[in-house]
């Protein structure tokens, strides 16, 4: 949950048959709000927005695949949304975009009151994107609750995956929420603590025992829902 003394509120939708959370991020002081990753059932997504009062201006992108972002046009259609993403992910996508903003890892976006800084995350896809916004860590596909994405996908690094799941680790506060792209685990909502303690994932400490438990061994001992793997 965000905390009350937050700028801003992050409701959650769980949409589609991948279990794809969609969330929307809701400015307190403006009553803007982003999407970020609209799909599969835009009509949802535009009745939290009406419930909750407030006026759709951006769209978030973590990364490009069809799960994550089929709803785009439908959110166009009803708002006149800037589309916000990563530069190299926008090469990686190839796909004309209305009104799009790219952005450099680093760069940060203001919504209303809430400023979200957008972290360069690769290894799921070359410009795989999680928004930072006060403690609170929207991770798409980069990180899940006890899991990470995949990296056997057109763009996919195991390599750069192990760097980026390092960095995510080491970089950000240990109380930081982290907002997964889908519900694979035992529960929706994680710190950077918990899964750097009990993340398989994120407790590696050498490459190629990474990249072969990624590539070779976890889509074969592991099954959703995720839990914890704690020492």
């Amino acid at each position: 949950m965000t905390a009350p003394s937050q700028p801003y509120r992050i409701h959650a939708l769980e949409l589609g048959p991948m279990e794809n959370f969609v969330y929307l991020v809701h400015d307190l002081a403006s009553d803007r709000a982003a999407v970020v990753d609209p799909a599969w059932d835009v009509p949802a997504v535009l009745a939290l927005a009406e419930r909750e009062g407030v006026r759709i201006t951006d769209i978030l992108l973590t990364h490009s695949h069809h799960d994550h972002i089929n709803g785009i046009d439908e959110v166009l259609e009803a708002s006149d949304a800037q589309i916000h993403l990563l530069k190299p992910e926008a090469d990686f996508w190839g796909h004309p975009l209305a009104r799009p903003s790219l952005h450099h890892g680093g760069n940060r976006i203001r919504l209303g009151e809430t400023e979200i800084e957008i972290l360069h995350t690769p290894g799921h896809t070359p410009g795989s994107a999680c928004f930072h916004l006060g403690d609170d860590l929207i991770t798409g596909d980069t990180l899940f609750v006890f899991g990470c994405g995949r990296c056997d996908l057109k763009g996919g690094d195991p390599e750069t995956m192990f760097d980026t799941l390092r960095h995510l680790r080491e970089d950000l506060p240990a109380a930081t929420v982290i907002h997964p792209g889908h519900n694979y685990a035992v529960k929706t909502e994680s710190t950077i603590e918990e899964q750097a303690a009990c993340n398989p994932f994120m407790r590696f400490t050498e490459l190629d025992r990474f990249v072969h438990y990624r590539m070779h061994e976890h889509d074969r001992i592991r099954h959703t829902p995720y839990g914890p793997e704690c020492d």
